[in-house]
């Protein structure tokens, strides 16, 4: 494993790429430091020091891990990437939906140009919608249980919402760019990167808060020690989980050309079992934050306690929205009957499966049933923050991480990226981080 990570650093333009990505890294974490205009550093230490980093409620957990770890930080990215990832999910529909983009995304990497720069524009009304947001929090009492972290006379003052305002939208439309020149000068996906890297920067301060507030420190070792080990149990499922494919045979007719034969092979179509990945748990938490803000509103204090995380209204319903979302997003990227057609017109058919709609049917029943495993699969990683927390009495930083969202975005990266360092390392001949037989050196 130690050569593996040597032989990265021996290849110039492996070796550059690397340095380029952890760079860019470090400016983001850099600048994740950096408050907002009226913002009281102090205030907000003592505000994170009296919750744990875990106020705010189920939905504004999961938003401060897609944002990278910025949400409740009330810094220059607070908004992280999360407007660009609302653009591309928005777009990615879109495309479904509207002929015209549709045709657009078949034009080749030309019309990808184009549907990418439409994502760029997007982009920032949606950070200016969100940043509004942002200040919204920033009032006092404008987080539930967290203590204020701006003046009262600073917050009324005519400067401090469009300032903050457009400091957010700055600061998204850079993380934007900064996630852009990852992924085409460093290694991996920028964007996805960014998220692993406030995810994973939040784990060490997640620990330190739970040996500070502990008082007994031989339980909370006790209690460390077994969140390591449910933790590489978790990853081991995970990555199981997300490498898992259903193979579909595809056997390719022969076609006879003077004396040579073209084709007659088989190949495999692979279906992931998690198709969807993190989509359906992102837009279940997100729906399922109306019914208690509505319930509130109105003042129904019984109906807004059964949709609060824990309950067991509000786990059956994020059950089934999860199910419902995980059928909605395949059905929307997987289209059997294209896919039919298109195997039909490159002389390509599944052995014992006649050519048409017979097929058309059969990838359909295969679908299915791998969306069943795949959003059971998604329903039981998404629950297990909220068992844990609750069995082990951990502080909301701690538990998303442990679990859930924040586990399926780190493997999915890290997986992603081992691949991508595999390609660099076995196209030179050096052996992968997968291991395999050993090549020689060029």
């Amino acid at each position: 494993m130690i050569q593996n990570v040597l032989n990265i650093f021996r290849i110039e333009e492996l070796r550059k790429k690397v340095l380029i990505t952890l760079g860019l890294l470090l400016v983001y974490r850099v600048g994740w430091h950096v408050p907002l205009p009226g913002v009281s550093m102090k205030a907000l230490v003592r505000a994170f020091h009296e919750t744990g980093g875990a106020a705010g409620g189920d939905l504004i957990g999961l938003i401060n891990v897609l944002s990278a770890g910025g949400l409740l930080s009330f810094g220059l990215f607070s908004l992280g990437i999360m407007p660009y990832i609302s653009s591309s999910i928005i777009f990615s529909l879109l495309t479904k939906v509207i002929p015209s983009l549709e045709k657009l995304s078949k034009e080749g990497a030309s019309g990808q140009k184009k549907i990418n720069q439409y994502t760029r524009w997007a982009t920032v009304p949606i950070c200016m919608v969100q940043a509004l947001f942002i200040v919204r929090f920033l009032a006092p009492g404008g987080v539930s249980g967290m203590p204020p972290v701006v003046d009262l006379d600073v917050y009324r003052a005519w400067w401090f919402t469009p300032m903050v305002i457009l400091a957010l939208t700055a600061g998204g439309i850079f993380l934007m760019w900064l996630g852009e020149q990852i992924t085409e000068y460093g290694v991996g996906n920028g964007i996805s990167l960014l998220i692993m890297a406030g995810i994973i920067a939040r784990v060490p301060k997640s620990f330190m808060q739970m040996f500070a507030s502990a008082e007994n420190h031989r339980t909370v070792v006790v209690k460390a020690v077994m969140l390591g080990v449910m933790y590489i149990l978790v990853v081991l499922v995970v990555v199981y989980i997300t490498k898992g494919q259903r193979r579909i045979p595809v056997q390719y007719a022969k076609l006879t050309r003077g004396r040579k034969v073209y084709g007659g092979q088989r190949h495999y179509m692979p279906i992931s079992v998690n198709q969807a990945n993190v989509m359906p748990v992102i837009f279940a938490s997100s729906l399922l934050a109306f019914p208690a803000w509505l319930f509130g509103a109105v003042g129904w204090q019984a109906a807004k306690d059964s949709f609060t995380r824990g309950g067991w209204v509000y786990s059956v319903s994020y059950i089934g929205l999860i199910f419902f979302f995980s059928f909605f997003w395949n059905a929307l990227m997987f289209n059997p009957a294209e896919m039919s057609k298109n195997m039909k017109e490159y002389g390509a058919f599944v052995p014992g499966i006649r050519p048409g709609k017979r097929t058309a049917d059969f990838m359909e029943k295969v679908m299915i049933r791998v969306t069943v495993a795949g959003a059971a699969f998604l329903a039981a990683i998404a629950l297990f923050p909220q068992m844990l927390s609750f069995s082990m009495n951990l502080r909301g930083g701690l538990s998303y991480f442990l679990g859930g969202t924040s586990i399926l975005i780190v493997v999915s990266v890290a997986l992603d990226l081992v691949d991508k360092l595999n390609s660099h390392l076995l196209m030179r001949n050096y052996d992968g981080f997968m291991g395999g037989s050993s090549m020689r050196r060029r």
